[in-house]
């Protein structure tokens, strides 16, 4: 089965960085296109940043300069570095796989991140 966890989310201050880490099972990872995605209550999933097997990245114009995509393939895990957080980056980050272009996605449960003072 396949399974994705995320984790280390929190309550962080303005300016402040967290990093979330998505741990997958059943699947090699690093054969996988994988990208993290935000939700905020009452609003569409938003792309946040993704990553290619071949370790192309790219970002929502939001986020560049402040968050940086990476994954470590003995780990089979992808992080979400996230550095001078702002309110509006408060949401449930969620990550995702998928093989190829058009493969079925896999997601993972979502943490909560929260900018506030």
């Amino acid at each position: 089965q396949v399974q994705l966890v995320e984790s280390g989310g929190g309550l962080v201050q303005p300016g402040g960085s967290l990093r979330l880490s998505c741990v997958a099972s059943g699947i090699r990872f690093s054969l996988y296109n994988g990208a993290w995605y935000r939700q905020v209550p009452g609003k569409q999933r938003e792309l946040v940043a993704s990553i290619t097997t071949i370790h192309n990245t790219n970002y929502a114009d939001s986020v560049k300069g402040r968050f940086t995509i990476s994954r470590d393939n003995s780990k089979n895990t992808m992080y979400l570095q996230m550095n001078s957080l702002k309110p509006e980056d408060t949401a449930v980050y969620y990550c995702k796989a998928r093989l190829g272009r058009n493969g079925n996605n896999y997601w993972g449960q979502g943490t909560q991140v929260t900018v506030s003072s």
